[in-house]
């Protein structure tokens, strides 16, 4: 695939439910990013970490990626460029993105994961040099954008992924009213697991009128279920139909980069 210049180095949360397949859409997008010759570093910031899975190291390899500590972009020691903090703690993986840990809860009765999640909020603040592409896989849930700063608070935009379901449309129009008071510039959502026509024509009607710009819909793919249940550590392998959807939101974001942020 021919390599294509990004507009500006963007940085995409993608957010969701849980259970929607948000990891998965992550990973998918990171690596059609890489595909296309961008230069991409995700982040993950889930207490249980399984970016990694999906993009292709394998459990081991997962566990031993080594967490940002937040002494490394704050306080006195935070004196490391972009580049020497991806070469120490950043995973080259085989789907061709760089991976960073930003949070773990290995034991019981750990405690808050608050710092971890400044750290990512401290390491949005000033963009990565030499990367296309930011993205950080963030948990389920609303917390992230409820916390005092908000992690995600230097965003460019968020992606929302949503099943088709009403719950998880609800969330989306949440997410993006609190994205609107962090200042975050704009919300996107993408539909995954769409099993019939109707399931798609919900999720376009159900975002549309709470106004949450729906880019595209991923249909449910049995074979995707299928290789996580069988354990494959890799970026899932697709369908042309979800393949082509990919195609579709990866040009969204691209003309939304565009509209967002200043061209170098």
């Amino acid at each position: 695939m021919a390599t294509v210049t990004s507009p500006r180095s963007l940085v995409l949360g993608v957010v969701g439910k849980g259970g929607v397949g948000k990891t998965t859409v992550a990973a998918l997008l990171a690596r059609a990013y890489a595909d296309r010759g961008r230069r991409v570093v995700a982040i993950d910031t889930d207490s249980n970490p399984n970016l990694g899975l999906s993009l292709g190291l394998s459990p081991e390899e997962t566990d031993a990626v080594p967490v940002l500590p937040r002494s490394a972009v704050m306080g006195n020691g935070a004196g490391a460029s972009a580049g020497e903090l991806l070469a120490e703690y950043g995973r080259s993986t085989p789907a061709g993105p760089t991976l960073l840990s930003a949070i773990r809860v290995a034991a019981a009765g750990a405690g808050c994961t608050c710092g971890g999640h400044a750290t990512v909020r401290s390491l949005l603040a000033d963009a990565l040099e030499d990367v296309d592409l930011t993205l950080v896989d963030m948990e389920a849930g609303l917390e992230h954008l409820s916390r005092a700063g908000g992690t995600l608070a230097h965003a460019d935009l968020l992606l929302v992924v949503c099943e088709p379901t009403r719950k998880s449309v609800l969330t989306a129009v949440r997410t993006a009213a609190l994205a609107g008071e962090l200042g975050i510039p704009q919300v996107l959502a993408v539909g995954n697991k769409a099993r019939t026509a109707e399931d798609a024509e919900f999720l376009r009607g159900a975002l549309a009128a709470d106004g949450v710009p729906l880019i595209a819909v991923l249909p449910y793919d049995a074979e995707v279920a299928e290789q996580d249940r069988a354990g494959i550590t890799s970026t899932p392998t697709v369908s042309p139909a979800a393949a082509r959807e990919l195609d579709t939101v990866v040009a969204a974001l691209d003309d939304a980069a565009a509209r967002l942020l200043p061209r170098p």
